[in-house]
């Protein structure tokens, strides 16, 4: 459960309810910016940082890393790290900045993440990961949760991710998340590792038959909230979606609250487009750039009539300076007359 202190900071505690969907980690997608946009087309499903590194925080004093809006929650902090009292300090800034729950990586196959012994190459040492977790728990109170792979390079799935799931449940984990590929971690890119290794959902709803009470969401490759629902229906406690959120954000977390939750209406994405202008306003007059926000609604009327011209408007408007909300609406303006009887039908 979270932090008392915590609930008072964000308004919110029942974060295992919020996982029953959530949007994935991004480097350099997930921002702050983005998790805004994010809540006001989705008051329920859990957002997540991008991924922030333990020694940043612990030993860089990085904290401007954690900045967030109130409005976030529920919001989880992913931390890079193998270092179990490096990551424990790490947590406990975390916790102590307001975050509904602290998120392990082990699941990044970078390189740079690799030559910090950290992300997908953890996969190797779940005992180190279980002692990490343990850390981890031990200094804050809110969960401590792990996102991983199904196993990386020549190893068996069937058999390395049972037994690593094992030891950060033996550790205090109560809630994973799968990504269900393996990484590669010399041959791919981080890129192929979303793409080129074969997807075995299968094995994750295994996994959930052999550890019920251990909170597991699955990652990788879900495009909709059909495929979503497919997973809860199958016995999956929570479904991770990354890149079809961020591309098509209106697709899938505008009736997210609705289909997935059970609470609320669909969202108008034209509403929420007008709802981030107030942001944006406040983000222009602190010195901010209007395409340091702009960037992340691209994707909003996706597969929509108006939608090309949208997009080309922003991207070739919102990097001149003194580009402002005006921009945001002449947007708007070729989409909306069509967008209004097109949207959630």
């Amino acid at each position: 459960m979270a932090n008392p202190k915590n609930q008072e900071k964000s308004g919110f505690s029942d974060v295992q309810r919020a996982a029953r969907l959530s949007v994935a980690p991004m480097m350099d997608w997930t921002d702050r910016h983005c998790r805004v946009f994010h809540r006001l087309l989705s008051s329920e499903s859990l957002l997540y940082t991008e991924m922030v590194t333990a020694p940043a925080l612990v030993r860089g004093g990085a904290v401007h890393l954690l900045e967030h809006s109130p409005q976030e929650h529920p919001l989880a902090l992913q931390l890079g790290g193998s270092d179990p009292e490096e990551l424990a300090k790490a947590a406990l800034i975390g916790a102590d900045a307001g975050y509904d729950e602290i998120n392990l990586n082990c699941g990044c196959p970078s390189d740079r993440v690799q030559s910090g012994t950290f992300g997908a190459v953890l996969m190797k040492h779940p005992s180190r990961v279980a002692d990490c977790v343990a850390a981890m728990r031990e200094a804050v109170d809110v969960e401590v949760t792990v996102k991983c792979r199904i196993g990386v390079d020549d190893q068996e799935p069937q058999d390395v991710l049972p037994d690593f799931l094992n030891q950060i449940v033996s550790a205090g984990c109560q809630r994973v998340t799968i990504h269900a590929r393996k990484a590669w971690l010399k041959g791919l890119s981080p890129k192929e590792n979303r793409d080129i290794p074969p997807l075995d959902y299968a094995l994750v709803l295994r996994m959930k038959e052999q550890f019920p009470q251990l909170h597991i969401s699955i990652n990788g490759g879900i495009e909709n909230l059909a495929q979503a629902r497919e997973f809860l229906d199958a016995g999956l406690d929570g479904v991770m979606i990354g890149r079809a959120a961020y591309h098509q954000p209106a697709d899938i977390l505008s009736t997210a609250d609705s289909e997935i939750f059970g609470v609320g209406a669909p969202r108008d994405p034209v509403a929420v487009v007008q709802e981030m202008l107030p942001y944006i306003e406040a983000h222009l007059v602190n010195g901010g750039r209007l395409h340091q926000i702009t960037r992340h609604m691209l994707g909003t009327f996706a597969g929509r009539p108006g939608a090309r011209a949208w997009r080309r408007t922003l991207s070739e408007g919102a990097t001149k300076t003194g580009a402002g909300t005006e921009l945001v609406l002449q947007a708007l303006a070729q989409v909306e007359p069509l967008a209004m009887d097109t949207v959630l039908v």
